[in-house]
C-alpha cells in the first residue's frame, strides 16, 4: 500500500502549489491515497496513521525539514516500511543524495509504483538529557542557528536564496561560542555542522564526501573566524571548498560527544531544538531507513 503524504507549508508555499501536479501524478498511475498535513509539524502523526492503515510505502512531498520529521517518525516507530522524498521544499538537500528524480513528480510515482534500487540510509541522533531528537541530512550548532532564527523571522525570499541571504546578515552579528569535544580542551567556534549527506542550506557544499550509508556523520567544525575573514569562507563553502581553510576541521565518526558553557539550541534538518543539559552525544544510526533510491540500473 503507498501513501503520499503532502505538506502545503513547506517551501514557502511551495508544496501547497504542488499538490495538483502531485495529485495527478500519482493518480495515473493508480495511486489516489494523497494526504494533505493540516499544518507544518503534524507530518509525524500523518506518518503514524499511515502506518496504522497498512502502508509500506510513503512518499513524502516536502523539503528537508518535512523530510526529517517524517523520517524520524517512521524510525521511531519500528515498522519496515520505505520512504520516498519528492521536492517541495527550500533547499530540498537530502535529495541530491540518492539518484532519485525528486523534482520530477510523474517520473517519482512511476519509480514508486515500479522497479527501483532500494537503499539503507543512515540518520543521526542528537541525545541529551531531555531526550533525543533524530535527523535525515544535517544538524548544526552556532552560526548555523542564528542563521535558522533569521530564516524563520520571514522575508521575501524563496528556495536556496533564503539561506545564502541569512548567513551573510549573519556574517558580522554572531560571535561564535566554545566547546568541548570528547574531553578536549575548550575551544572558540564558529559553528559545527554535523552532516549526514554532502549538502546543505540549499546551496553549500558541507560535507564533499560524505556518505548516506556509511555509518558515519561528517564533522565539521569552523573555528572562530570574525570579521570579513567569514566572507570568502562562506563563498568557499558554496563550491566545497572550505575544507581546506586553517581554520576549519573535518572529521568523520560513528559518534561524538560535546560539551557546551550552556544548553545550546541546534538546527536539524532545518528546525530549530534546544538541549536542556550543556552536554550532548551525536551518533548516527547505521541503515535506519528504507528509501527509494532510483532507478534499479542507476
Amino acid at each position: 500500500m503507498i501513501v503520499v503524504i503532502t505538506n502545503p507549508a513547506s517551501g514557502r508555499g511551495h508544496g501547497a502549489r504542488a499538490l495538483p501536479g502531485v495529485r495527478a501524478a500519482f493518480g495515473a498511475v493508480g495511486v489516489h491515497d494523497v494526504r494533505v498535513t493540516p499544518n507544518e509539524g503534524r507530518e509525524q502523526r500523518a506518518v503514524r496513521d499511515a502506518l496504522d492503515d497498512g502502508a509500506t510505502t510513503i512518499a513524502i512531498v516536502g523539503g528537508d525539514g518535512t523530510w526529517g520529521r517524517c523520517a524520524a517518525a517512521l524510525v521511531e516507530s519500528g515498522a519496515d516500511a520505505k520512504m520516498a522524498f519528492l521536492s517541495g521544499g527550500t533547499g530540498n538537500d537530502f535529495a541530491k543524495n540518492l539518484g532519485a528524480p525528486a523534482r520530477d513528480y510523474e517520473a517519482m510515482a512511476r519509480l514508486v509504483t515500479g522497479p527501483h534500487r532500494e537503499l539503507r540510509v543512515d540518520l543521526g541522533c542528537i541525545a541529551h538529557e531531555g531526550g533525543r531528537d533524530l535527523f535525515l541530512n544535517v544538524a548544526g550548532f552556532g552560526f548555523d542557528v542564528a542563521v535558522l532564527e533569521r530564516i524563520l523571522r520571514g522575508g521575501r525570499l524563496s528556495g536556496p536564496a533564503v539561506y545564502v541571504a541569512a548567513a551573510a546578515r549573519e556574517l558580522f552579528a554572531y560571535h561564535g561560542f566554545n566547546l568541548r569535544r570528547d574531553g578536549a580542551a575548550a575551544r572558540r567556534a564558529m559553528m559545527v555542522v554535523i552532516s549526514n549527506g554532502l549538502n546543505f542550506g540549499g546551496a553549500f557544499r558541507i560535507a564533499p564526501a560524505a556518505r548516506v550509508d556509511d555509518g558515519l556523520l561528517d564533522f565539521i567544525e569552523i573555528g572562530d573566524v570574525r570579521g570579513l575573514a567569514r566572507l570568502p569562507l562562506l563563498a568557499r563553502a558554496l563550491r566545497g571548498a572550505h575544507l581546506t581553510h586553517p581554520r576549519v576541521t573535518a572529521d568523520r565518526a560513528a559518534h561524538a560527544d560535546l560539551r557546551f558553557d550552556a544548553p545550546p539550541a541546534y538546527d536539524i534538518d532545518g528546525e530549530m531544538r534546544r538541549a536542556t543539559s550543556t552536554d550532548v552525544r551525536v551518533s548516527s544510526l547505521r541503515g535506519a531507513l528504507r528509501v527509494v533510491a532510483g532507478p534499479p540500473d542507476a
